[in-house]
Parts: structure tokens; sequence; C-alpha cells
């Protein structure tokens, strides 16, 4: 009997997996087919600037992304904070970018977005030249955990929101790091979207690999070029701030950097150099 009630208890789980994408797209559809918020609208025209800047198709698809986003991602305040539902909006819409003429899965890994009010201060244990370990405390503007979080700071969140032309966001680096992490760990080179026939691992590597060797030398030299000496520390984060710029200046980077901004614009399915 007890044998029996195990292989019925597993059927139903297989069949709970079989349906669940069923399911779930029903719920999408359903979230997409309500009117977008008129308070939303005044928080992106009041807060996210960038939004203004997208062709009008872009802007009506982002809209629908961040209903969903919102719908599915549970946010937590730590630190004192409490999340609004303006600070929501404020994360979608820059996280939801990233999902623009691609098929959205809405970040499947992510199920928390953990927000601070500043920088929140974690403790780093690193090995010097010597091989002695370090404690190291580091305040920080956003993380990426591979468990399912993205833990941000709310004044960095809204300052990369006002300001859309300086390169930095750090909402969209975090989220770079969770389509990145969607193969296990962050390692630079995402999976690109099934049946892109566009995509090429070599090339990929072959740029990109370039790029972060002229950031490195840039960074040891002390040479402030277009992009942030943070992204010099390994492809991941090389390839998140990357993402920061094609977002943000994407003129810049396609002037700068032409064949990064060629493998961003063919994986993202934007044009930012034109907007």
């Amino acid at each position: 009997m007890a044998f029996i009630l195990v292989c019925v208890a597993a059927l139903l789980l297989v069949v709970g997996l079989m349906a669940y994408p069923a399911w779930r797209a029903r719920l999408r559809q359903r979230v997409w087919r309500q009117p977008f918020p008129a308070r939303w609208r005044r928080v992106l025209q009041q807060r996210v600037p960038l939004v203004r800047r997208l062709p009008v198709d872009l802007q009506l698809q982002l809209k629908k992304h961040m209903q969903v986003f919102i719908a599915e991602k549970a946010f937590i305040g730590c630190g004192g904070l409490k999340v609004t539902e303006d600070m929501r909006v404020v994360v979608a819409a820059q996280a939801c970018l990233l999902l623009l003429n691609r098929p959205a899965d809405y970040f499947r890994n992510v199920r928390q977005i953990l927000m601070y009010p500043h920088p929140f201060v974690v403790n780093r244990t690193t090995t010097d030249v010597s091989g002695v370990l370090q404690e190291n405390r580091q305040a920080l503007a956003g993380e990426s955990w591979s468990q399912g979080q993205v833990i941000l700071s709310w004044q960095d969140t809204l300052e990369g929101a006002t300001i859309p032309d300086d390169g930095r966001n750090v909402v969209i680096h975090e989220f770079a790091h969770q389509l990145d992490q969607e193969n296990g760990k962050a390692t630079g080179a995402p999976l690109p979207v099934r049946g892109d026939h566009r995509y090429n691992a070599a090339r990929w590597q072959r740029v990109m690999a370039q790029a972060f060797a002229q950031l490195q030398y840039e960074a040891e030299h002390g040479i402030q070029g277009l992009l942030n000496h943070y992204g010099a520390q390994d492809p991941a984060e090389f390839f998140a701030v990357v993402s920061e710029v094609f977002f943000e200046q994407g003129a810049a980077l396609a002037a700068h950097y032409p064949a990064v901004y060629a493998e961003l614009q063919a994986y993202y399915r934007v044009d930012p150099a034109t907007w």
C-alpha cells in the first residue's frame, strides 16, 4: 500500500510539473491583459527618464514585462526599509530593459529582490599575494546571488534611474549577472536565445576577451576610458559593466567598442545607439 501511495504521489508530481508551464502562461496572459496603472506611468515619467527614449513599441512592451515582473517577484525590505509600490516600479522598469524583444522567462531563477535603504556592508575573505587570508568589509550597491536573490541599494537604484546616460546602473548590472547565471556560475558568456543563429560562441569569446584585456590595461595604468574599471575584475563583471553602458550610452559604446556593441545588440535584440 505504501508503495502504491508513493507511486501515486510521484505521478501527481510529474503531472504537476508538466502542467506548470501552461498554468504560468495563462497567469501571465491574464496580467498582460490588465491596463498599465496610471500611477506607474507617472512614476516612470518622474523617476525613470530612460524609458522616454525608447521607441513607442518598446515602451509598450516594457510596461507589459513590468506588470508580470512585479506580479511574480517578491520584494523584501531590509535594514529598516519599507518597500513601496513606487520602488517596485523603478526596479522593474530597469530590470525589464534586458527582456525587450527576447523570449521572456522573467529571470526565471530570481525569487526575491532584497532592498536596503543605502549601500550595504558585507564581509569578504580574500587571499593576498603571500597566501594570507584577509577579512575585508565592503559597502556594496548590489549583489546577484545564484540562490534566487538580487540585493539592491535603493539609493543607488534611484540614482541609476535618475541619471540615464552615465553608464552606471546597478539594476541593469545585477540582472545582467542573473542572465549570466542561468547556466550556472557567472562567466561573462550568458546563454543565447535558443535557436538564435546570430550568436557565435567563439566570436563572442574573442570579442569580449579583447575588450576585457583592454579594460584591464586601462585599469592597471590608471587610464579612464568609457568603461568602469570595476569590469576589469573578471569576465562576469565585464559583461555586467558593459551591459550598463550598452543601455545607457549605446552610441558611445558603438563608437569605442563596435565589435562589443554588435555582440550585445545581437544578444539583447535592441539598438540603444538609435534611441
